[in-house]
């Protein structure tokens, strides 16, 4: 394994870099100040709109699709490190480059699955950063961490299915340029094999029956960066049959090729989270006294700082291995460190952030630093695309089979 950056993926760091230090940064009070004083907080912010067309022209654009026809062609190694330099900047850094999820999962299945006519309805649109999307998937009524469990019927009538459920914490769903609902339900509730029974299927926002009901709140705040998070109720809603996507009873697998890919994507950026709470410890600790000396040279501090670094670089090796196996032998052959970042990265990153928080005080829960924004996406990670628990369900049932 080398993890060396190649020449190509060292230009586009440098590009990044600098792309991050000139435009994002600087702008992300901006954009926080111009969704406080929208009408609508969901829609995009006049800045996220130029710094997308920044991105676009420097060439920054759709880098996480490795598909060349659609996307940048970068493999997985190589697309890493920049993940992890937009993680930084968690919701404006991915946003401006078109690289944010739900997206990116929805594009990648989109170009793995859909036909020819679904791809310039959808992708197409999607690619060119025009529309938004969202994948609906989790449900209040079940434990969803189970997919088997999705209880949204997607039933046949003549040319149509119907589509009838609720699904909840639907991320970018409030966002009026989400225009497409990729929707995971079951088309035969009582088959025989419970991973047949599901199917995914697109269906319009403005389709009849749909209703972007309100949206979820995270831990009491409602998120709104990029169209927050939705309780969406499909009463009834029609749409052709030609708007499945891959086969009848293929929802499961579909789920599960979309799910790999990002969770990388969260764990790359969530390195980059982590590393931008390392600096703002370092600059704080700094530039703090306390008891007569710099926090700096506090015992307890420099244990924060130390224990931070250490966790970052076993987390990124892990993360490139990771990476590196995918592009080698597929996703499949990754699966087991598929599953061990993503039960790792938020762990230790939730850690890190939460001793950044405590070295900055009062300061570090409040809206003048980015930490608690920060933690609480962290946090939201430990749930999102398969809680810990399933993970460790899974990883531990296929350590124990060497034994069996």
């Amino acid at each position: 394994m080398d993890f060396a950056y190649d020449a190509r993926t060292e230009e586009l760091r440098k590009q990044l870099l600098a792309f991050m230090d000139e435009h994002v940064y600087p702008n992300e009070e901006t954009a926080v100040r111009q969704r406080a004083e929208a009408a609508d907080p969901w829609k995009k912010t006049p800045i996220l709109a130029e710094l997308q067309e920044e991105a676009r022209k420097q060439g920054l654009w759709n880098l996480f699709l490795p598909d060349e026809r659609y996307g940048a062609g970068l493999t997985n190694l190589q697309y890493a490190p920049l993940a992890e330099i937009t993680g930084r900047s968690p919701h404006l850094g991915p946003a401006a480059l078109n690289c944010a999820a739900p997206d990116t999962g929805n594009m990648e299945l989109l170009t793995q699955f859909a036909t020819e006519e679904q791809k310039k309805q959808w992708l197409e649109p999607l690619l060119a950063g025009e529309i938004r999307s969202a994948f609906a998937m989790t449900e209040p009524e079940v434990a969803s961490s189970d997919a088997t469990n999705i209880g949204t019927l997607i039933e046949r009538d003549g040319d149509d299915y119907v589509i009838t459920g609720k699904k909840f914490y639907i991320s970018g769903a409030m966002n009026p340029d989400c225009k497409i609902f990729i929707v995971m339900g079951k088309t035969d509730p009582h088959g025989e094999d419970i991973r047949r029974q599901q199917s995914m299927i697109l269906v319009p926002r403005d389709t009849p029956g749909v209703e972007v009901r309100r949206p979820m709140q995270v831990f009491g705040f409602v998120d709104e960066s990029e169209g927050g998070h939705a309780e969406v109720v499909f009463d009834g809603a029609r749409v052709p049959a030609s708007n499945i996507v891959g086969e009848v009873g293929g929802g499961f697998a579909i789920a599960q090729a979309r799910l790999g890919p990002g969770r990388i994507h969260h764990c790359m950026r969530l390195i980059g989270m982590a590393e931008r709470a390392i600096e703002l410890m370092c600059r704080r600790a700094m530039g703090r006294t306390a008891f007569g000396k710099p926090l700096a040279q506090q015992g307890v501090v420099q244990q924060w700082i130390a224990d931070a670094r250490v966790q970052v670089e076993q987390l990124r090796l892990l993360v490139l291995k990771t990476a590196w196996l995918m592009d080698t032998v597929g996703n499949r052959g990754a699966h087991t460190e598929i599953q061990a970042i993503k039960i790792a990265t938020p762990r230790a990153v939730l850690e890190i952030v939460d001793s950044a928080i405590q070295l900055h005080g009062a300061g570090g829960v409040s809206q003048d630093y980015p930490l608690a924004e920060l933690w609480a996406a962290a946090r939201a990670l430990r749930l999102a695309d398969g809680p810990d628990e399933v993970h460790q369900r899974s990883l531990a049932r296929r350590e124990l089979k060497q034994y069996a």
